[in-house]
């Protein structure tokens, strides 16, 4: 079992007002991630339609240039996706520091920490975690070691993050974090210095 070590309050317990910044660096780590892959034809680019459909005048039907008109069934797509979309948003570092400080302080019961001993075996690390009764989504912030990478890759619902990667959607959505010393260390030094 892992020893009780007291959680730097500069980082870990921020006052929370509302959840807006939170939510904003929840919705921009999405829509940064977010690929423009939705494609959609204009008239030009749909098969066919070449031929004029009827003659200009004298059959009483509405005059028509081609079948690939976007009112007509098959034709063009006027104003769809055309892949070039920009659907990032920007939040300022300062913004995101004190996100990740809200997040972590929401987050804050569910942090244990504790060095993970392993020496590259997936049993090793699953046994750590039963031992610590951790079950669910558990966000593991540690520095990456190769050893570590290969305990871990196996484990369903598991991932490894390095202290400096930390972002507001992976804390949101673990159930338990799991932080090393010296992974708290550099956080504290990164997120704690400002007031």
């Amino acid at each position: 079992m892992a020893e009780k070590t007291t959680l730097p309050k500069s980082v870990f317990a921020v006052e929370v007002r509302n959840h807006e910044l939170l939510k904003l660096a929840y919705d921009a780590y999405l829509a940064n991630n977010r690929l423009a892959s939705a494609t959609t034809k204009q008239r030009g680019e749909v098969r066919g339609g070449g031929k004029k459909p009827w003659r200009q005048k004298g059959t009483g039907r509405a005059r028509f240039g081609s079948i690939r008109n976007p009112i007509w069934r098959g034709g063009g797509i006027v104003f769809g996706p055309r892949g070039n979309e920009n659907y990032t948003k920007k939040i300022s570092k300062t913004s995101k520091r004190v996100a990740l400080r809200q997040a972590l302080t929401v987050k804050a019961e569910k942090v244990l920490v504790a060095d993970i001993k392993t020496t590259g075996k997936t049993a090793e690390v699953a046994k750590f975690l039963k031992d610590n009764k951790l079950n669910r989504r558990i966000l593991i912030v540690a520095e990456k070691t190769e050893e570590l990478i290969r305990a871990t890759n196996n484990i369903q619902e598991v991932l490894l993050v390095s202290p400096m990667y930390l972002n507001v959607f992976d804390i949101m959505n673990a159930d338990n974090i799991v932080i090393e010393p010296k992974a708290l260390e550099v956080i504290e030094s990164w997120l704690g210095g400002e007031k």
